[in-house]
């Protein structure tokens, strides 16, 4: 009787338990969005250098370091900071060892430059001999304040959930309580650059000696966030 009367009196606490567990706040679930879009301002280009000869005749040779030349020159007279320009590899292990070996060798060299203004890039682009150029790609782009406007359009998005929330509430002839829970859903979009002209410089190409630089449209940033939020009702 006693183990009957034990575990009659577990099973009440247990039901009192789930019934204080159960949410009976009145409640209501409204969603704010906010968004804006943005012109890319950090643009990071690649751009790969190579030797050629002159008329095929091997003895006269373009040399690697005239092509760079050119290129620091261009990168300083824009007006941009030389940390902004730096070499991603060499198209060997030691150049000088395969120049060495090989009289006709051709060297290359790939440079990654970070700008702010692509009419910097085309003036640049347009310094160089057009034969030493490989081919100019643009590898990846960004906004300077990308940060602070996610933040500042978080906020937003979150005040239009809360103002939504109240007018709704309060044409119920209630009044709005505190948030309960926020979610938030990502919305970014990074579109990818679109070439007017081509997007690869060959200096393989003859016609492409003395070609303008490849000029490039870029489609803005947009960044749309969604707060998906729940406020009790008072």
């Amino acid at each position: 009787m006693k183990k009957l009367l034990t575990l009659a009196f577990v099973s009440l606490l247990s039901i009192s338990a789930m019934a204080q567990q159960v949410d009976l706040r009145k409640k209501i679930s409204v969603s704010g969005s906010a968004e804006t879009e943005v012109t890319p301002d950090i643009i990071y280009i690649s751009i790969s250098l190579k030797e050629y000869l002159k008329d095929n005749n091997s003895k006269k040779k373009v040399e690697i370091t005239t092509l760079e030349s050119q290129l620091y020159a261009a990168v300083q007279k824009a007006g941009i900071d030389k940390e902004n320009l730096t070499i991603n590899n060499l198209s060997s292990y030691a150049i000088v060892t395969e120049k060495k070996k090989n009289p006709d060798y051709l060297a290359s060299k790939q440079y990654r430059l970070k700008v702010s203004d692509l009419n910097k890039w085309n003036d640049i682009i347009g310094s160089i001999d057009p034969k030493g150029i490989a081919y100019t790609n643009v590898d990846s782009y960004d906004y300077s304040k990308i940060e602070t406007l996610k933040k500042e359009l978080k906020i937003k998005a979150l005040q239009a959930a809360k103002e939504k929330a109240s007018y709704l509430v309060e044409a119920l002839g209630d009044k709005l309580g505190s948030v309960i829970d926020i979610q938030e859903v990502n919305n970014e979009q990074y579109p990818q650059p679109m070439y007017r002209n081509v997007m690869m410089m060959k200096a393989e190409s003859a016609d492409m000696a003395g070609a303008a630089a490849p000029e490039i449209d870029f489609k803005k940033i947009k960044l749309n966030y969604i707060m998906n939020t729940v406020f009790e009702i008072k």
